[in-house]
């Protein structure tokens, strides 16, 4: 059964949108402001949110951002009894699915509530359908914290501009979705983005991997490679734990930096390339500096704007809206039900440590599902972690 928040300051007209939306078979939640209607968001699942514009405190506009937010999934339906084409606009340009005057014609209502139970449901298929053909499926970045609203306004910030940016911190916190979304919104994002994990490849390959090579120029070069940075030109290039990268190969990326040239391994033809650099890593790389393992002028090259992504121990207030996401994830890849958590459950994970971040608790919500039987309790969740 469809389940659908609705957000409204007048109890007449949620009372009107609940029994109609009941006769059609559709539970409903309701909220009499925004910050109730947020916190009941992050509490629970829900199809679609019904969201009022003018509200009293936090208006519709605040509301629809931080849901946005939160879960970029779930459809926002804005209603407004003052409503003008610039506000329609402002909405739908914010996200919003649709936007119904007041008093709302139910007919048409109801259509665009099919239309978005629909929508979502065609982007579950879709990226279940993706999951089994091995196509990477994006995840946007969930959570409405303090420290990961910061981060979030950052990449508006700067995913515009053509400046580099050096991505920092722990292992698993999603560094590499960073980047993504900071090519997502940039000017580039009709070019490639290409990603090169650092720390995966040897040394003595890297050089061919950013750079490629020329037919001979080893064993087993049996022919000509191209390399990342000409791959990516027109787009972004993503250099994942830049910390592991060889000196050898660091003083290469710094030319390359500097002059917007490459050089194929076995070559001498120099090859002009464009694309923005974004890295990310890890390490302390001043500390790494410092002890000789990492080049200054190359840190400062790469470090225009430095975005820090928080540890999940330092965003603990996302943690039951990370657990409800990856339970409705892990329901669209496996086509299971969607699994009930008890709140009790929901406390204990938000209060334990997280040394492995966003990896481990997905992990941890992944294997819950498998071991529990009907819905996910404080035991199960105790016993499993």
């Amino acid at each position: 059964m469809p389940k659908i928040l609705i957000i409204d300051d007048e109890r007449s007209i949620r009372s009107t949108l609940r029994d109609i939306l009941e006769y059609e078979k559709i539970e409903v939640d309701e909220a009499e402001d925004g910050r109730i209607g947020i916190d009941k968001f992050q509490k629970s699942l829900y199809d679609i949110v019904l969201c009022d514009i003018k509200m009293p405190g936090m208006d519709g506009i605040e509301v629809l951002v931080k849901i946005q937010g939160i879960n970029p999934d779930v459809p926002v339906i804005m209603i407004s009894g003052h409503g003008n084409i610039e506000t329609a606009v402002e909405s739908l340009k914010k996200g919003a699915y649709d936007y119904i005057s007041k008093p709302p014609d139910l007919n048409r209502l109801l259509v665009s509530i099919r239309n978005a139970l629909d929508r979502k449901d065609l982007i579950k298929e879709t990226r279940a359908l993706k999951k089994k053909a091995g196509v990477k499926v994006e995840s946007p970045i969930i959570g409405s914290s303090k420290p990961i609203e910061e981060v979030r306004h950052m990449i508006e910030k700067v995913a515009p501009t053509d400046a580099r940016v050096l991505i920092t911190g722990p292992n698993g916190v999603g560094k590499e979705l960073v980047a993504s979304q900071l090519h997502k919104k940039s000017e580039r994002n009709k070019g490639p983005f290409i990603e090169v994990n650092c720390a995966a490849i040897p040394s003595e390959l890297i050089e061919s991997e950013l750079f490629g090579h020329e037919k001979g120029a080893f064993t087993s070069a049996i022919k000509q490679r191209i390399g990342k940075f000409e791959q990516a030109s027109g787009g972004t290039l993503f250099l994942d734990e830049i910390g592991d990268m060889s000196l050898s190969a660091q003083a290469k990326v710094l030319r390359a930096l500097q002059e917007n040239t490459i050089t194929r391994v076995g070559g001498d033809k120099e090859i002009k390339v464009s694309p923005r650099v974004i890295a990310a890593t890890n390490k302390n790389l001043k500390e790494e500096i410092s002890n000789g393992n990492f080049r200054e002028d190359l840190y400062h090259r790469l470090s225009v704007i430095i975005i820090e992504v928080p540890s999940l121990n330092d965003r603990r207030d996302d943690i039951p809206i990370l657990i409800h996401y990856f339970l409705e994830q892990i329901s669209t890849e496996t086509g299971n039900p969607i699994y009930k958590i008890e709140q009790e459950a929901t406390k204990y994970l938000t209060g334990i440590d997280w040394s492995g971040n966003i990896r481990q608790l997905r992990n941890t919500i992944e294997r819950l599902t498998i071991m529990a039987e009907d819905k996910i309790d404080l035991s199960t969740t105790k016993k499993f972690t």
